[in-house]
């Protein structure tokens, strides 16, 4: 078979990217390695742990606040066996939806390896070791990312784990140790947490989500230590776990040098990600890597070969699945002459712990660094009258503007639906909009998104209406 385009790789980035190509008349196919479609996020990323999430949520609102609603149980229960059965009709679901979106689109889909043998020639061996080949015009490289690992650190999948045995786990921890304080670890930590679990993270840094505002981290601490029961120990540098059959013990040292020991019945490892590029053959076809393992792409995101790009976790920039798809959808515009384009520094990050943490644009310690003049307004939800009738009053909404111009230039929230919220901070910043142009606009009374206007007000002329 030949084809115009061909996407190795079925995630977000990928799939996305081979309809976008076959909307524009492209001939498209693509290649994935496991026998379901929608690559990490869909099957043991974003979309499983959102469904645990929410389900520990339930269990955890109603072990804890339903009675303030005037809604009284007995006999509450966590049954772990219908949870993980939950979670997997969900992840079917997203699977059965895109192998008909491929069907929609007339996108021929391979399952197996898919590897070069040339530029323009991919081999797929399937599960079986069965092989064939097709030839390609162009390639599109969108294979993810799977979880790092310490050397010193071995993962038995048994007792000390990754994110991906903690979205299947069929008991619900006494102890368990998180090793990261990064987003994965947050996430997957609220979630048995909830469920009862006594939680220790352990961080190199000195606070959680060090990459984002730090306000965010100390505010995002705060809660899960006085909701959750959290115990953070930063400026820790792990050096070791063994698993003792029933009990994991792990050794750090701590900001003294002292070696100090945690004792868990599972451990979490959740230090980040890495490029997954094996088996790919990209030395066949004469691609070159870059940095810490990626595959180094030009700002059209095409590799040192003409017609070979890599798109997601492969190359630079944040793993996250939406800065996969617009990749996606910027190369396959880009293969028929239009003209698009990305603003990654208006890629929104999100942390779906509850309350829910989301940033866009530069923090404030990013304009400190630059010596920008700016302006700050926030807005704490313990003002705002939808979040005190919901019982979500832990959090706030920040802006920082141009303290010229008033653009706004970063915007930083902490507190419900935040993930949702963060759009119109994008959208705004998307076109420019200053603090004054948001503070002008109507927001529905009463709705979590006046937050966002009152932090506009008060980054504008510090005259937020309600604090």
């Amino acid at each position: 078979m030949k084809y115009d385009v061909t996407v190795i790789g079925s995630g977000p980035g990928g799939y996305v990217a081979a309809i976008r190509c076959a909307q524009l008349g492209l001939k498209t196919a693509i290649i994935e390695k496991y026998n379901v479609l929608g690559g990490t996020c869909l099957n043991v990323g974003c979309i499983p742990s959102k469904a645990l999430l929410d389900s520990s949520e339930h269990y955890h609102n109603a072990a804890h606040s339903f009675k303030t609603h005037g809604i009284e149980l007995e006999n509450l229960q966590v049954n772990m066996e219908q949870m993980i059965k939950r979670k997997g009709e969900v992840v079917k679901s997203n699977n059965d939806g895109i192998a008909f979106l491929m069907k929609k689109n007339k996108i021929d889909t391979y399952y197996g390896l898919g590897s070069f043998v040339n530029k323009n020639t991919i081999k797929i061996t399937d599960a079986e070791g069965k092989e064939q080949q097709i030839e390609t015009d162009k390639t599109i490289i969108a294979t993810g990312s799977k979880p790092t690992a310490l050397p010193f650190l071995p993962i038995d999948k048994k007792r000390i784990i990754t994110s991906t045995e903690a979205l299947t786990l069929t008991e619900v921890p006494k102890n368990l140790i998180v090793i990261g304080g990064g987003v994965i670890g947050l996430e997957l930590g609220s979630v048995y947490a909830r469920l009862g679990a006594k939680v220790q993270v352990i961080e190199y840094m000195d606070a959680i989500i060090p990459t984002m505002d730090r306000g965010l981290g100390k505010e995002l601490q705060r809660v899960l230590k006085k909701t959750l029961g959290f115990e953070f120990f930063f400026n820790h540098k792990v050096t070791g776990a063994t698993n003792e059959g029933e009990v994991v013990k792990v050794t750090a040292e701590n900001p003294k040098g002292e070696t100090v020991m945690f004792e868990g019945d599972y451990v979490l490892v959740s230090v980040g990600r890495k490029p997954y590029t094996e088996g790919l053959g990209l030395e066949n076809a004469g691609v070159q890597m870059g940095e810490r393992g990626m595959i180094a792409v030009n700002d059209h995101l095409e590799t040192n070969v003409p017609g070979i790009y890599a798109i997601g976790d492969v190359v630079r920039g944040a793993m996250l699945a939406h800065k996969a798809e617009e990749e996606g959808v910027l190369v396959a515009e880009q293969l028929v002459g239009q003209k698009p384009h990305i603003n990654y520094n208006l890629i929104p990050g999100v942390v779906y712990t509850w309350p829910e943490v989301a940033g866009v644009g530069f923090t404030e310690e990013q304009l400190k660094e630059q010596g920008r003049a700016y302006k700050s307004g926030s807005f704490p939800f313990k003002a705002s009258g939808r979040a005190k009738a919901s019982g979500d009053t832990d959090g706030f909404v920040k802006v920082l503007a141009d303290k010229e111009t008033d653009e706004i230039l970063g915007v930083h929230m902490i507190g419900p639906r935040i993930a949702d919220l963060i759009a119109e901070a994008v959208t705004a910043m998307e076109f420019r909009a200053s603090a004054e142009d948001v503070a002008r606009m109507s927001h529905a009374h009463p709705t979590f998104a006046e937050a966002m206007k009152e932090a506009c007000l008060a980054a504008t002329e510090n005259r937020a209406i309600h604090i």
